[in-house]
């Protein structure tokens, strides 16, 4: 099968590569399994896989570095980093080293087979993702990732931590569809304390500061009973 996609596992415990990379070749991926950030490497220019997912913490050359040296080879395979880490500057330094995803640790597996779909629905081959885009554009929106400032209509406004985050993620996905238990599990941790109700009121910060109306959204809308989408289109600038 010629176009099977070729997902690259990487992660230094066998216990996690022993189980995980049976279940993705269950779902039709054809599968190799790296030890470290360096076999990864080398894995990537020899075997060229559509995907990589990668843990973040490990011996030798960790993910990140990881990320860092493919990024500079300007190799933009797709990456989903795996992390244990709660904290949202470790996701945030995720995309800005170029990650497409991040997922934590501990993960429903169906959750990452989902993840790697929708980064590769959204993916162009040979070309940065959205997410690492120093700048994303929808309109008068405009978000510049370096200085963590968001503009509108030529205006900078305000926003906590948490809905900058919560922006930053949704404007680089545009078009998808995310449930408030998928957007609290990547943007607060599974450790946080904290509702789905969080989410819901990070949604309304961002609409009440860009003036954005529920029932005509122009950048955020609710899908009753399912979670939000970004619907406007974004550029990167």
């Amino acid at each position: 099968m010629t176009d099977q996609v070729k997902v690259l596992l990487v992660d230094d415990e066998e216990a996690i590569t022993s189980s995980l990379a049976p279940y993705l070749e269950s779902c039709e991926f054809e599968v190799r399994v790296a030890v470290d950030g360096i076999a990864a490497l080398a894995a990537a220019a020899s075997w060229r896989p559509t995907i990589i997912v990668c843990d973040v913490l490990m011996p030798r050359l960790d993910g990140r570095g990881m990320l860092r040296e493919l990024r500079q080879q300007d190799d933009w395979t797709p990456v989903i980093l795996l992390t244990t880490v709660d904290a949202s500057t470790e996701r945030s330094a995720a995309l800005d080293e170029g990650a497409d995803d991040y997922l934590n640790k501990p993960f429903d597996p169906a959750e990452l087979v989902s993840r790697i779909r929708a980064v590769l629905r959204r993916s162009v081959v040979g070309a940065p993702p959205l997410s690492a885009a120093t700048r994303l554009i929808a309109g008068e929106l405009s978000f510049d990732r370096s200085s963590r400032r968001v503009m509108l209509a030529g205006r900078e406004v305000a926003l906590t931590p948490r809905a900058l985050l919560l922006l930053e993620y949704l404007m680089g996905r545009p078009g998808e569809l995310h449930s408030r238990d998928q957007l609290l599990a990547t943007l607060w941790g599974f450790d946080f304390p904290a509702s789905t109700r969080a989410v819901d009121h990070r949604v309304a910060e961002l609409r009440r500061v860009l003036g954005d109306d529920a029932g005509r959204p122009r950048f955020i809308e609710t899908v009753q009973s399912l979670g939000y989408r970004f619907v406007a289109k974004v550029s990167r600038g």
